[in-house]
């Protein structure tokens, strides 16, 4: 089927066709003339042909997201939703790629696919200074659900607290450490003690083990997301420590694997859904206005 079965099918001029199924805001084309036209598209079963639409426009209606395997959780699923539906909303279409991409990779793919926009997830946490953004800042973004995590210690009386970290690099991290840090001396708490957690599981139980020995006056474990609060409930259990008693310890995002185990994770939970909606709405050049994000919140278990 072609942009002229459509016009035949809906009575319209090819031309209108075209500036329907664009979406173009620059033609003043009444509804119900817009819904004629995108009815008689949807039964003939129209497809767009990518190809030549991508010539035309000097790209593609595809939008490239990266992301690190060890970011992904409940807060990238919630965002990789948003930006998913954002983008459908408005005819494009979301390809993301997992894990480390070489450049010579990367470049095949803008050569093959053309991409309106390329996001690297979490790049609004890596601007060095904290904004009201599209997820790094102090209102609703990592910054404040950094904080939540310190603050819901502090509460419980945690005054020196530690900083468990994976043992693989990840972009996140210096940011996580910082944002903790700033929460902590806003909260007139000692900076968060920073170790790492490594696989495999002997070795995470002799990191945690040399951590208790070297610090012992921390009370709590604050975890960079809940994989690394599962390694130190796990290693604690491997040395015959109680948790909460022995050492407190909350995660952060949410798996669903803390309410799993025992004692159950006490954690942040994000809803990142506006989050990715913001992204899309940037990428494309929208109007961001209107979409409020979910303010962070602890789920209060067993652990901390």
């Amino acid at each position: 089927m072609t942009l002229n079965d459509v016009a035949a099918a809906s009575g319209v001029s090819r031309a209108t066709v075209s500036f329907v199924l664009n979406d173009d805001p620059n033609q003043t084309i009444s509804p119900a003339t817009r819904e004629r036209v995108r009815q008689a598209a949807r039964d003939l079963g129209y497809v767009p042909h990518g190809i030549a639409r991508a010539l035309r426009e000097g790209s593609s209606r595809i939008v490239v997201l990266n992301i690190d395997r060890d970011l992904e959780g409940n807060y990238s699923r919630s965002y990789i939703r948003g930006l998913d539906d954002e983008l459908a909303a408005h005819d494009h279409v979301l390809l993301v790629r997992h894990g480390h991409s070489a450049p010579r990779s990367t470049q095949q793919m803008l050569d093959t696919v053309a991409p309106r926009a390329v996001l690297r997830f979490g790049e609004a946490y890596l601007t060095g200074h904290e904004l009201d953004d599209l997820g790094g800042g102090w209102k609703d973004g990592l910054a404040a659900h950094a904080a939540l995590q310190i603050r819901h210690l502090a509460d419980r009386g945690h005054t020196r607290v530690g900083m468990a970290l994976p043992d693989g690099e990840t972009p996140l991290t210096e940011a996580r450490l910082r944002f903790a840090r700033e929460a902590a001396r806003t909260l007139g708490l000692a900076p968060p003690t920073p170790f790492v957690v490594p696989r495999p599981r002997s070795a995470g139980t002799r990191a945690v083990q040399d951590f208790r020995a070297a610090h012992s006056t921390v009370t709590a474990i604050a975890a960079f997301n809940d994989d690394i609060a599962l390694r130190t409930l796990t290693a604690l259990h491997d040395l015959g420590l109680t948790v909460p008693d022995d050492l407190a310890v909350i995660g952060f995002d949410d798996t669903e694997y803390g309410a799993l185990v025992t004692p159950a994770l006490t954690t942040v939970h994000i809803d990142a859904e506006a989050h990715g909606r913001l992204a899309a709405r940037t990428a494309l050049g929208l109007d961001a206005g209107g979409l409020t994000p979910t303010p962070g919140r602890v789920l209060v278990r067993d652990s901390a």
